[in-house]
């Protein structure tokens, strides 16, 4: 573990509540995609708040969970990050 690593883990206190934000393309139960992928590493009934682009091109995906670690968070960022319909995420 390198420098970086450790002090970006000193920062987090697990558990904690955390607010994940995907930002995708908008298209009928995109929301729905992100929220099964999530609920494979924290089962739960999640429920999203969704707020489109102004153009209506993207939604933006935000969902609040409680997080137990920093590496169930990278497994969440990069599986979400992995659908075909995200373009980024927060």
């Amino acid at each position: 573990m390198n420098e970086d690593q450790t002090n970006s883990e000193e920062l987090w206190q697990f558990p904690c509540e955390f607010m994940f934000k995907a930002m995708a393309y908008h298209k009928e139960g995109v929301e729905d995609e992100v929220v099964a992928v999530i609920q494979q590493f924290i089962p739960g009934n999640h429920m999203p708040r969704l707020r489109p682009s102004k153009k209506g091109t993207y939604v933006t995906i935000t969902i609040n969970f409680t997080a137990t670690s920093k590496q169930q968070l990278d497994e969440i960022y990069l599986a979400v990050n992995n659908l075909e319909c995200v373009k980024f995420c927060l």
